[in-house]
């Protein structure tokens, strides 16, 4: 490897050219002899930078003490031989709960008390900013109650092999347990609720699923749930009962009707069912594994479970991620970096200023608007100004799910404090030791956790090119969810707020058609041609990566102070084609079959593949890079090529 370039071209598939499947010309040679580990559905870049966090994680778990909140949780977790004495005695409360219940109102406010244990619902909630006035918090109300991935797993021919095996699952699990419910009774209830989800597209539109309204509206717009006592129960604060916002009113109404007409006691099945699908994990090694045959193997495609180990480091993720984070960063991420990045992201911002200023499809109006939401970005490196203080969190070692209820409740309180009070803008979504980014609309920010910082995404000694390609490519990325089919419909204060012209918004869904039409013919080369990418799903992320990969190589322009012809050559690689390369290499995964036709249903992400293939073929640049030409594969005319920031 050239130290400089960050690229080894000796890791190039010397049977594939790039003109025709760039993403296996560059990942083609680690595709074909890479082995995903047998613990994990999957296996790439991310999963590399995501097995270094947790090895680091699991060095301050283990190094705190037995006393602390980290060390008690984690131990709690660790002690499998409590765990399998227990048996599933620790599910006694909430069974107990639900039998008691005599009527259908005294089982909603059951509903409501497992939720706050840690057991999910059939109606999901969350605090965060209002859409329609991002100053102030409201309760985000949203569809729910489903053991399969999606609806459409409810409906679909394609998904009967699966619907099959869930009833087997579920049915095992009954007779591991010694708890009364049962498979097809199960998946006939779950079968109705799933009739009133909205689908993955439709829920994905932010005005459609922006619905404001009360708690007192609610129990009159969808009576036949006892929503004031399911309410109560999850100690919704009086405060937030004018501030609720449903996600998708039509399931609210459906669901409350579906309540009333079913009988209680199937009801009552359906809720313990909840409890044991929620708790397996966290109870025998039997029942865990159980779990995992479903979840983990049936729709994932993971061959053996993840080390309890593994599964110890991340609850206690889950449940402390910032406690741990406050050690990572210390340790984990040099001064340096955050300045580096702060240079790219400057860069990033430019690169998009003059390209915005510079369009010719968009009126003087709205470039202007653009402009203004482009220099009210707040850009978040590392890790929060401000952490998260979990102090009244009491856990204890010998005591796993008393833990976890303990800490539902005390995260379900965090969320409802926040009622009354101004948005919190130092909060962050993500942990530092997260291998992740994101946007977030209603705060127009972009973040990047510390863990993200790192090669192939990052290279601190490598020439820009490689790390503008990689880590430009993810900043870039982010920014341009700011200005995606979604994401614009938001102002520069994080206003859900439509600023474009008519015109200008057809124009921009011109080519966003397009590129939905491209995407909808993208096939996974490992599937069978019935399995195909989601034009509509992902189009939000697809306008990400082609605005990501624009705009990047503007920067890493804007970054030389030249043109890029006259960089130099390393490796044997021009300045452009490293370009590409580093984005291609953050971007190497490779997916097991059943975990791939989980993603094509319900992930927003195109698979790898077409993340690069798809994204490059619109570009001029790639093209000049490679001298690709109309008789190569991956040829686009230009008239087809999508250009739209």
């Amino acid at each position: 490897m050239t130290k400089r370039s960050g690229i080894n071209t000796e890791e190039f598939s010397t049977e594939v050219r790039p003109q025709d499947d760039f993403f296996r010309y560059v990942n083609g040679e680690w595709e074909r002899t890479h082995e995903i580990p047998g613990d994990r559905s999957a296996d790439g870049s991310f999963y590399t930078l995501r097995d270094k966090a947790e090895k680091h994680v699991r060095k301050i778990i283990e190094k705190a003490g037995a006393d602390s909140q980290i060390g008690a949780l984690y131990a709690s977790f660790m002690d499998v031989d409590r765990a399998n004495a227990l048996g599933t005695t620790p599910l006694e409360l909430e069974l107990s709960l639900i039998e008691e219940a005599s009527d259908h109102a005294a089982l909603a406010t059951v509903v409501g008390t497992l939720q706050r244990h840690g057991v999910t619902g059939l109606v999901g909630y969350y605090v965060f900013a209002d859409k329609a006035d991002p100053d102030r918090n409201v309760v985000y109300m949203s569809q729910s109650g489903l053991g399969l991935p999606d609806e459409a797993y409810y409906r679909e021919d394609a998904h009967a092999q699966t619907r099959e095996k869930y009833v087997a699952h579920v049915d095992r699990m009954a007779g591991l347990t010694s708890v009364e419910f049962d498979g097809a009774a199960i998946m006939a209830l779950e079968t109705e609720i799933a009739s009133h989800h909205w689908d993955v597209v439709k829920s994905r539109e932010a005005e459609l699923t922006h619905n404001p309204t009360t708690l007192a509206a609610l129990a009159a717009d969808a009576p036949g749930f006892a929503w004031t006592a399911w309410a109560e129960a999850i100690h919704l604060p009086a405060d937030a009962h004018e501030l609720l916002v449903a996600g998708e009113p039509d399931f609210f109404t459906g669901i409350a009707s579906t309540w009333a007409a079913t009988d209680l006691d199937a009801w009552k099945a359906y809720l313990r069912w909840r409890v044991v699908n929620s708790r397996a994990a966290y109870v025998t090694e039997e029942l865990s594994k159980a779990n995992f045959d479903f979840y983990g193997t049936v729709l994932s495609g993971a061959v053996t479970q993840r080390d309890r180990w593994k599964r110890g480091v991340g609850i206690v993720e889950a449940v402390l991620g910032e406690l741990v984070g406050q050690e990572y960063v210390k340790i984990h991420f040099p001064a340096g970096h955050k300045q580096h990045m702060d240079t790219l992201v400057a860069n990033l911002i430019a690169a998009y200023r003059s390209s915005i200023t510079s369009l010719t499809w968009m009126t003087d109006d709205t470039k202007r608007r653009a402009l203004d939401k482009l220099e009210q970005f707040t850009p978040k490196i590392g890790y929060p100004d401000r952490w998260r203080d979990y102090t009244g969190l009491t856990l204890a070692a010998d005591d796993l799910i008393g833990n976890i209820r303990a800490a539902s409740a005390f995260e379900e309180d965090w969320e409802w404090g926040k009622i009354g009070k101004p948005v919190d803008r130092s909060e962050w979504l993500m942990t530092p030791q997260t291998v992740n980014a994101y946007y977030l609309p209603v705060a127009n920010e972009i973040v990047f956790p510390a863990a993200i910082l790192q090669p192939p995404f990052f290279h601190p000694g490598a020439d820009d090119a490689i790390n503008y390609g990689g880590i430009g490519s993810v900043i870039g990325h982010e920014i341009g969810h700011g200005f995606d089919d979604q994401g614009s419909k938001y102002d520069g204060t994080g206003k859900l707020d439509d600023w474009w012209t008519e015109a200008d918004r057809e124009a921009f869904t011109q080519r966003t058609t397009m590129l939905i039409s491209q995407y909808d013919s993208y096939s996974p080369a490992q599937l069978s041609d019935e399995h195909h990418v989601n034009g509509a799903l992902t189009i939000g992320e697809n306008i990400g990566d082609l605005a990501g990969v624009e705009i990047a190589l503007k920067a890493y322009e804007i970054a030389l102070g030249h043109p890029i012809e006259e960089a130099p050559e390393l490796n044997g690689l021009s300045a452009l084609q490293r370009f590409f390369v580093g984005y291609a290499l953050t971007e190497r995964m490779k997916v097991r079959d059943e975990a791939l036709i989980t993603r094509l249903n319900t992930d927003p992400h195109s698979p790898s593949e077409f993340r690069v293939n798809g994204i490059v073929r619109n570009m001029d640049a790639w093209y000049e890079a490679f001298g690709a030409d109309v008789d190569d594969a991956m040829w686009l005319p230009d008239e087809e090529r999508v250009r739209i920031w």
